[in-house]
Formats: C-alpha cells, structure tokens, sequence
C-alpha cells in the first residue's frame, strides 16, 4: 500500500500503480501485461520488477490501495456518527456503494468476476485479512472507549462483518441496490448491528 505518515513517497511506485490502474480499468488484469504497464508508467520493465516481482504481486497492491483509499474515505464518514452501530451501518452502505462505483471493481465485476474473488482470497486470503485487520481494529478502539462489550472478539466480529460484505462485493444480487445508502443502512441496522450485542458462550 501507500507510504505510511512520514515516510517518503516513492514516486516511481506510485506511477506504476497509477499506469497498472488505469489499465486494469480500460483493457481488465488478464489483457494488461507487465511490458504495458511499463509502457505507460514511462519506466524500464526491469524497474517495474523490481518493485513488484510479478504480475500477481503487482494486481495485488493495486487493489490494496483502492482499499486504503476506502479506509481513508470511511474515517471521513463516520466522524458525524453517534454510535458504534450508526458506524456500522454506514461502514457497511459507503463500503458497498464505494466499490459498486469504483471504475476498477465495476469493470473487473463485468468483465473478470474472478480476478476480483483470486484478489479477495488470493495469498491466503491476504486481501481479506488486510480488510479485518482495518476493522478489527475500529472495534478494537470502540472496545476500549467503551461502546463495544469487552468480552466480543473483535478480530471473529470483524471477520463476519467482513465477509458479508465480500460476499455482495464479489455474487451478484438482484434484491439489494448496492447504490441505495437507505436500503444498504437498512440491511445493516436489521443483520449487522445485532452482532454487536455480547451473548457470553
């Protein structure tokens, strides 16, 4: 993914992500080879190996930043949000109708529904994993503020929370509108904010 804060950008990187992007967008990920990307990112095909050893490595982080673009877009949303399960609501509605807009996913979903489920699961599931980690995490801070039972397992919750949405993202569905925001916060106030209430085993 990107630079952390303070950490030097590493420009070279950021215009071969940016070039493998707008390719997988316009041509998808099995029509764009490494030499393209080369192409359009103005730099030698030895450089772009360098910073990412093959094709795959390189698919993969550039579906991880549209994540992290997603991570920094919801700590945006949710700042107006009173409650854990308001965040969740609107975690779950920005998330769907996000990627539903997202011209990669969109592209990838029409055209190469399965390079979008190998970047989910691929590597282990390392996509998945990057994702629960980003909302474990959230729960993790609602946990010590408070607002979360102390005795849920944030990394189990996330996992679910997670999967859900995995689930709309990658098999289509002819009975929610991943646009509508009232439907999605709908869905996700009647079956994902129930989770958030403890039940001891």
């Amino acid at each position: 993914m990107g630079a952390a804060a303070g950490e030097p950008v590493d420009e070279t990187r950021e215009r071969i992500l940016d070039a493998a992007y707008d390719l997988f967008c316009t041509r998808g990920i099995r029509h764009s080879s490494m030499d393209e990307v080369a192409r359009r990112a103005k730099s030698a095909r030895i450089t772009v190996y360098r910073k990412f050893e093959t094709k795959d490595a390189l698919v993969n982080e550039v579906m991880l930043r549209e994540f992290q673009h997603y991570f920094e877009r919801f700590s945006v949303e949710v700042r107006g949000c009173e409650t854990v399960a308001e965040r969740v609501e609107v975690a779950f509605a920005s998330s769907l109708r996000a990627f539903a807009e997202n011209p990669l996913l969109v592209n990838l979903l029409e055209n190469e529904r399965d390079s979008v489920v190998g970047s989910l699961i691929g590597r282990d599931g390392q996509m998945i994993a990057t994702v629960r980690r980003f909302v474990a995490g959230r729960l993790a801070a609602e946990q010590r503020a408070g607002h979360l039972h102390a005795g849920h397992d944030v990394d189990l919750l996330a996992e679910m929370l997670v999967r859900v949405c995995a689930s709309y993202l990658t098999i289509p569905t002819d009975l929610v509108d991943l646009t509508d925001i009232d439907a999605l916060r709908g869905i996700a106030r009647r079956f994902l904010v129930p989770m958030l209430e403890y039940r001891p085993d």
